[in-house]
């Protein structure tokens, strides 16, 4: 286990070595994500059964993938990394032989589910990741993209070569070379695996909060693992149908299975370079924009805490009286709003917000949650009286119509901006809720529709259908050459 500094670990020449390694393995545990798919049209063929059947080990691929997941984390963070990689290699190897040698569909998903996805898959990646995240701090989001970007490497190069060789030897015989390769190389590159990552990562967060406990986004540890869970599997499954079945499906059309691989190497090739892209992005500006986005993060981790993140900014409020859950609209129910006081429990501004946070705070320099609040607050007492009423001046004429939206029909700048519309000769449309407000009297609007009700989701959801169908309305009259075009006045 190595004892060196952070310092010297992060991003050394180890580091970067062991992440072509990680690499390496995720590329070639691959194969058990993709040579599936590459072999259905053969196996449907082959047991005389429905695409959705033939479908099956895929699916059972992927849910043991995520379930062993769990089991091979744990054994990474007990044992390290060396030992769940060695399962999988080895289980890979004796799920693609039987795969071989299944009499039936059944079979070969079991084999397909328990050992190549359970076992197998899911031994070298998420414990992959995790792994590589521990050597770097500057750069670990580059450095986990490059390793997560492994499993679009083996999506661009494994269904040409699998194809290739099923058209030469069938897929048993394909599946059982599968097997040996997979065993002999994952064996091999896991021993490169054995040093224990620096054990620095987690003293340097619990000392940069000051020992405080974290929640990320605002969550418990356990409801955001739930929540990302959740996304993980809304993604993929978006993205699970099309490079499923594009092999497939190329068959059926006639263009071969051949072309259909080459196409699913083709977009999951695309795939590498989004991640790469993602990984520079991140390590270049991460979270927030920062100084004009001509500098990287805000704060380090190793240098103390991102005061103007999350977590530090809930502990803060809540351990002054400020409110940590609210509702900045009637009728939400996340309630991911907040009201955020000063030292003296006095309200600052409600709500304090990430684009807030990022154009007034970090992208302006400022650091501390307690600045970015009072220039917020400054900015909010300075006023918008007359934002419309320079609009309008600029931009309308005496043969336009300015359509002004208020839920509750007493927006002052609104009312400035329609008089200015009305001393230009425009005409004017208000869309209030309510009772109408003061735009329902004003002698500066043309014509108001109000939603007569107090509920303000409703109102707002009535005014965007009427904004539509004006939108709609407007450029069906001016593509019908039996409307006559209006005289000026």
């Amino acid at each position: 286990m190595s004892n060196k500094p952070a310092s010297k670990v992060d991003g050394s020449p180890y580091a970067w070595a062991r992440l072509g390694v990680s690499l390496a393995l995720m590329t070639i545990s691959g194969c058990s994500m993709y040579a599936v798919v590459v072999v259905l049209p053969a196996v449907q063929a082959e047991f005389g059964i429905a695409r959705a059947d033939a479908s099956l080990p895929y699916a059972l691929t992927m849910i043991g993938f995520g379930v062993g997941g769990l089991f091979m984390g744990r054994l990474a963070d007990r044992f390290g990394v060396m030992v769940p990689v060695l399962i999988g290699a080895v289980s890979l190897g004796i799920g693609f032989a039987l795969a071989g040698m299944a009499g039936s569909i059944w079979t070969f998903s079991l084999a397909h589910g328990l050992l190549i996805g359970a076992c197998g898959s899911s031994a070298l990646f998420a414990p992959l990741i995790a792994d590589t995240s521990l050597w770097f701090t500057r750069r670990r989001g580059i450095a986990v993209a490059i390793c997560a970007s492994g499993n679009y490497v083996a999506g661009a190069i494994w269904p040409p070569v699998v194809n290739h060789f099923v058209a030469m030897y069938g897929w048993r015989n394909t599946y059982e070379g599968i097997g040996l390769f997979c065993v002999v190389t994952l064996s091999a590159l896991a021993l490169f695996l054995r040093r224990r990552p620096p054990a620095h990562a987690a003293d340097t967060a619990s000392s940069a909060t000051g020992g405080s406990s974290l929640r990320p986004f605002g969550f418990s540890p356990a409801v955001a693992q739930s929540l990302l869970c959740v996304a993980g599997i809304a993604c993929c499954v978006a993205m699970s149908m099309p490079q499923v079945h594009i092999v497939a499906y190329c068959g059926d059309l006639g263009y071969g299975v051949a072309r259909g691989a080459e196409m699913l190497s083709v977009m999951l090739g695309f795939g590498i370079v989004s991640r790469l892209l993602s990984g520079m992005i991140c390590d270049r500006i991460g979270g927030l924009p920062v100084r004009n986005f001509s500098n990287g993060r805000l704060v380090e981790a190793a240098e103390g805490p991102l005061q103007l993140g999350g977590d530090f900014i809930r502990e803060l409020n809540s351990s002054r009286g400020g409110q940590i859950s609210h509702a900045c609209m009637p009728g939400c129910m996340i309630e991911c709003s907040n009201v955020y006081v000063d030292e003296n429990g006095k309200e600052l501004v409600s709500p304090l917000e990430y684009e807030t946070l990022g154009l007034m705070g970090s992208n302006c320099g400022l650091t501390h949650p307690d600045q970015v609040a009072r220039v917020n607050a400054v900015a909010n007492d300075l006023g918008f009286g007359h934002v419309y009423t320079r609009q309008v001046l600029a931009h309308l004429g005496e043969r336009d119509c300015l359509v002004g939206i208020s839920t509750s029909g007493n927006s002052d700048n609104l009312l400035a901006g329609f008089a200015a519309a009305k001393r230009q000769g425009a005409a004017t449309l208000g869309l209030a809720g309510g009772a109408g407000g003061r735009m329902r009297t004003s002698p500066d609007v043309d014509l108001c529709l109000v939603v007569a009700t107090d509920s303000i989701h409703r109102v707002q959801e009535t005014h965007v259908t009427l904004y539509h169908i004006l939108w709609d309305l407007t450029h069906t009259l001016l593509a019908d050459d039996r409307v006559p075009a209006r005289a000026p006045r």
